[in-house]
């Protein structure tokens, strides 16, 4: 009756090697260590760099505990701080020979000190939050009124074109304010003007303006089309900051927007505020220039020389190349970048999409030079590299171009992303910065680690007490949800942060609930005259409706915190949600396991050990 099968003793010892194998990492701690990652977007971060970083370690007598290389970056680990500094310096020397053009960044910050036999294992330690592991936050103000600025004065451009292409003949257009006025002779042309705006940009709120000498159109931007426009900025900022906060390699940072026109970045375990602040304020310019290949300018570039008119860029696989210094056009008139494939030749390619300025701009040069080279540059601190160098086979029109030629699909992703999110689409300030210290955090740590021990303590004393062996049972129950919740957590890397401990110490609470529902009805059993062993699979069985019903509706409370909540609410939610799926396997699974290994095989059976239990004057078992 109550004996599991083989297999279930099985489930039971595979959840716990896992929960020991994925929560051992938590117990080493953090050491520090230094990043090495890409400093230029066109600087791709190679394996060959891990080779590197190791040979200039050696050669300036740095000893290090650990080199890893991820996708962006390469981390060495170092027993002390004092080491980390010096390996820091050691570092920027060897990879930076110019260090007012830093190829690579060379930052502070923290690696996991788990042995590499769990690394190798993939049991990697819990991503803990600002509040835990200390770092940097940053609240950035958005400056929207720019944003709306940049986008008329494109518009601008675009309703000259406009006018030019539907043959509306126009004494200027110019901006006065946040209005674009347009200027006519007589009030039919303003009338067709009208017309072909109405069609054309929906965007715009017309009104007439003026006087019958000279008749005008004033052109606005409507509420929703401005609401549109900065909510884009916003999202292409993020979009940008979360791009370079990659360049860091943070453990779960968090860039969300706060407010309508704020972004809030926190960024824990980062040690090296300048750095970090360096990397958020960084801009990047796109310009399209013509590329320098005449007989004598080939020549020159040849000896080393540059001619006038020309500057000297290198290519992304650093080859020189020189460009003329006439800008064509500039980012500012990139709407698009994404990547694709030649519909000729299937090889990968980037597709742009250029406003009406830059198409008509765009159009002329690709006419006037055909079978020449453009350089398309990315601009960066001053200094600008060459992303792509193709030839222009034919006039491209229509304000939708293509770049394809010796790439592959990678990097045909990377000069899309590179083109598309180079640079903010408004300019930002910091107007809040706070540094959390790694005591601070190490503080925190302990006092969340100590409220759920002595928690733990607290509801193990008292079961024992009360429910004698039961209670017992319940408590290693009870320690093995904790165990599982911890491993599933490292498992899925989530972030713990103050209010996940405060979920855990409330999951534990949470998870004995199950158990004093159990031994209750295994009481209750008794007291009706059931057999102990016919108590334990009753109470067992009858307690499992109702602890589902509570653990649902809990369940559903935390897939809404989860589905609803963003920040230290959604970090609540994540560990709620995990330990009720870890306190019902433990609590009924895992209990039940033990429970029936020390009372299943027993056959004459006459009492069980859960405290004490009033019984009828004939009772048919007992407890003590």
């Amino acid at each position: 009756m109550n004996r599991y099968p083989a297999w279930k003793y099985a489930i039971m010892a595979v959840a716990l090697v896992f929960g020991a194998l994925f929560t051992l990492p938590n117990f080493f701690g953090e050491a520090p260590a230094v990043q090495v990652s890409s400093g230029k977007v066109t600087l791709k971060l190679e394996p060959a760099m891990m080779g590197r970083v190791e040979e200039a370690l050696k050669q300036g007598g740095v000893e290090h505990t650990g080199l890893f290389l991820d996708a962006n970056s390469v981390k060495a680990r170092f027993k002390d701080t004092d080491t980390q500094l010096r390996a820091k310096d050691v570092l920027a020397r060897a990879l930076n020979p110019d260090p007012s053009d830093p190829g690579w960044i060379v930052a502070l910050n923290l690696l996991s000190n788990s042995p590499n036999w769990l690394t190798s294992l993939h049991a990697l330690p819990m991503y803990l939050g600002l509040d835990l592991r200390g770092g940097v936050h940053f609240l950035l103000q958005v400056d929207m009124k720019q944003a709306l600025s940049r986008r008329l004065e494109a518009t601008v451009g675009d309703l000259r074109t406009l006018m030019r292409d539907k043959g509306v003949r126009h004494t200027g257009i110019a901006r006065v304010g946040d209005t674009v006025e347009i200027r006519f002779r007589d009030a039919d042309m303003r009338e067709r003007a009208r017309k072909a705006i109405t069609d054309a940009v929906p965007d715009l709120a017309l009104a007439d303006a003026g006087d019958a000498a000279e008749p005008r159109l004033a052109a606005t931007f409507r509420p929703e089309a401005a609401k549109r426009i900065q909510e884009n900025a916003l999202r292409q900022n993020i979009t940008t900051l979360s791009n370079r906060i990659n360049e860091l390699g943070v453990a779960e940072p968090v860039v969300q927007q706060q407010g309508l026109d704020r972004v809030v970045v926190q960024l824990p375990g980062v040690q090296d505020t300048a750095k970090a602040k360096d990397i958020l304020g960084r801009t990047a310019t796109l310009e399209v220039r013509m590329v320098c290949e005449s007989p004598d300018e080939v020549a020159a570039l040849a000896t080393g020389a540059v001619p006038f008119g020309c500057e000297r860029y290198a290519e992304r696989g650093g080859q020189p190349i020189l460009v003329r210094k006439q800008v064509v056009l500039t980012g500012e008139n990139l709407n698009d970048a994404q990547a694709g494939f030649d519909s000729q030749t299937q090889e990968p390619a980037v597709h742009l999409n250029l406003d009406a300025k830059g198409a008509r701009i765009f159009r002329d040069v690709t006419r006037e030079n055909v079978g020449r080279r453009m350089a398309i540059l990315l601009i960066e601190r001053g200094k600008g590299e060459v992303v792509t160098a193709p030839v222009i086979r034919t006039e491209i029109g229509g304000g939708r171009v293509q770049i394809s030629g010796r790439m592959t699909t990678q990097e045909a992703n990377d000069v899309a992303l590179l083109l598309r999110a180079g640079s903010l689409a408004a300019p930002m300030e910091i107007v809040e910065e706070r540094t959390i210290g790694p005591s601070l955090g190490a503080e925190n740590i302990a006092k969340g680690f100590n409220s759920v021990l002595w928690g733990f303590v607290a509801v193990a004393a008292f079961m024992c007490v009360y429910y004698a062996l039961f209670g017992a049972i319940s408590s290693i129950a009870l320690s093995v949800n904790v165990l599982l919740l911890v491993a599933l957590l490292s498992l899925l890397q989530a972030t713990l942060t103050l209010p996940g401990i405060a979920a855990i110490a409330l999951t534990l609470g949470m998870a004995i609930d199950a158990n004093v529902l159990i031994n209750e009805r295994v009481r209750e059993e008794l007291r009706n005259g059931s057999t102990p062993q016919a108590a334990i699979a009753a109470g067992y069985d009858r307690a499992w409706a109702t602890i589902l019903d509570s653990n649902v509706t809990s369940l559903i409370a935390g897939v809404a915190l989860l589905v609803f909540g963003s920040g230290p609410v959604r970090g609540f939610a994540v560990v709620h949600v995990l330990g009720i799926l870890t306190s019902i396997f433990s609590a009924v699974f895992f209990s039940r396991g033990l429970v029936n290994l020390w009372y299943g095989r027993q056959r004459k059976l006459s009492k069980l050990s859960i405290g004490q239990v009033w019984k009828p004057d004939s009772p048919a078992g007992s407890a003590s």
